[in-house]
């Protein structure tokens, strides 16, 4: 049985809706179903967006993250934010980020904007 497709306001639509997701899961792209598939995902995903929000991660945060994950020292973050002292107090939340380094971090470690621009925990004004 095919649900309705309708706007989803309420914790009980959405339940239908992911049932729906669930039944129609795998349905080739360019189908009837493979469609009924892309639009309720749209607004499931607007849905989610809406009443569970996921917060952006904390900035120095990511950068220790992205370290880890490409396996960097704190003396490769040199080029990209500064001398081994200004690593130090930005890593240490002494410091905040600079738009120059927001660009550097962004540009050469991959790390998103709209993450570097938030106010880090416990981070000097």
């Amino acid at each position: 049985m095919m649900i309705e497709l309708k706007p989803i306001r309420t914790e009980a639509d959405y339940e239908t809706a992911l049932a729906e997701v669930e039944r129609l899961w795998g349905a080739k792209s360019g189908t009837l179903d493979g469609d009924r598939l892309d639009v309720l995902g749209t607004l499931v995903d607007a849905y989610e967006a809406r009443h569970y929000p996921i917060d952006l991660p904390d900035p120095i945060d990511a950068i220790l993250f992205r370290m880890d994950q490409q396996g960097l020292t704190r003396k490769d973050l040199e080029p990209i934010i500064g001398s081994r002292g200004r690593v130090a107090e930005v890593l240490n939340r002494k410091r905040g980020l600079s738009i120059e380094m927001i660009r550097n971090l962004h540009e050469k470690l991959g790390i998103p904007a709209e993450i570097l621009i938030q106010p880090a925990r416990n981070a000097a004004a």
